[in-house]
């Protein structure tokens, strides 16, 4: 018998370790120290510099566009630190905000060879604990007993690189009866991931046959415009006119999937409103962030559909992305229902990229 936590309990202490600016460990052939680039403080920064060694910042090939660093290791870059770095440089190099007013931060020094899997793994880590993509990242001697000696987390590299790009299982937790305005016959259904991550909901509304094709709708999490009725994006407008069609037709699922601003999380979705500001678009301001267009999974969709017995739909979507996660999945799209709602003068030029870079159909 053992109570040591496993690899799944130890990437959520990960996460929250780099959340609160705590280095942890990956351990294996080449074992690395990880700091989150965003959380870093100057007494942690200043700890890393005078274990000696050679710390880079790495970035993912995105960012490292925008920097213009360069990118020797296909989707990332590994930064070497100047002799005089602080933690403003590095956050600077994290952070686009300040881009436009200090274009040339370089010119950079860059790593090339060597096994880069640890950065690969870091860089994955950071955007599960949904803050900026870049870590700090120090090469070790012996992993495992610097972690036990500064009583760090340790993950196994090549077990955290796995689990991370599975998708944690849903555990339904509890359903119970809601009456809403568009229907009283509502119920919510709350599902949580065995990886610690945010929860995700299924709002039914009737009672759907299970063997027939239901009304489907694949929401994501727009707190700005679910909540406070944002004219930046049509989300708000499409999740009230979805549940209003389910009522009309008196059954439907909405799944609310907890996928904030395309999956990078409010923090760097307010990030990414505020590049907008300075005239980039959505995709663009993404891209200088270090993320990619859409970082969201929708086969968490898929996954709770099957739990509630429905294996197929007719999915409220203009993103044909979704049709196509839905079916490789294991979910039958029998029809797509086009869904366009909430244009406005604000988002005009949100929709248009939406259409022109990611293949709504608008």
């Amino acid at each position: 018998m053992s109570l040591a936590p496993d690899i799944t309990e130890q990437l959520a202490r990960a996460r929250a370790d780099l959340r609160m600016g705590v280095p942890v460990v990956l351990t294996g052939p080449h074992p690395v120290l990880v700091l989150a680039a965003e959380t870093l403080s100057a007494q942690r920064l200043a700890d890393i510099l005078a274990l000696g060694g050679e710390p880079v910042l790495t970035v993912t090939a995105r960012r490292a566009e925008t920097l213009k660093a360069r990118v020797y290791d296909g989707d990332l870059a590994r930064i070497k630190l100047p002799d005089d770095a602080t933690p403003a440089w590095v956050q600077s190099i994290a952070d686009p905000a300040d881009d436009l007013r200090v274009p040339m931060k370089g010119p950079f020094a860059c790593d090339r060879g060597g096994d880069t899997s640890p950065h690969r793994t870091s860089l994955a880590l950071v955007k599960a604990a949904r803050l900026l993509p870049a870590v700090l990242v120090l090469g070790l001697a012996k992993g495992a007993a610097f972690a036990a000696t500064h009583g760090l987390t340790q993950v196994d590299c090549a077990a955290a690189t796995d689990a991370l790009t599975r998708r944690s299982p849903l555990q339904p937790i509890v359903h119970a009866r809601l009456p809403m305005e568009v229907s009283e016959a509502g119920r919510l259904h709350i599902f949580r991931p065995d990886d610690g991550g945010e929860e995700h909901y299924a709002i039914e509304i009737g009672r759907p046959d299970r063997g027939k094709p239901v009304l489907t709708r694949l929401h994501s999490a727009c707190f700005t415009g679910d909540l406070l009725g944002s004219l930046k994006c049509d989300c708000g407008p499409q999740l009230r006119a979805a549940l209003a069609q389910m009522g009309s037709e008196g059954h439907g699922v909405l799944l609310y999937l907890n996928q904030e601003g395309r999956g990078i999380g409010l923090a760097n979705k307010m990030r990414a409103y505020s590049l907008q500001d300075q005239g980039f678009d959505t995709v663009e301001a993404n891209h200088r962030l270090g993320f990619e267009d859409d970082e969201r999974d929708f086969r968490l969709g898929a996954d709770i559909l099957k739990s509630m017995g429905f294996s197929a739909v007719r999915l409220l979507t203009n993103n044909p992305r979704k049709v196509a996660m839905m079916r490789d999945s294991g979910i039958d799209v029998s029809e797509r229902v086009p869904l366009r709602v909430g244009e406005n003068h604000h988002n005009t030029g949100y929709l248009a990229t939406k259409a022109a870079k990611s293949g709504h159909l608008l």
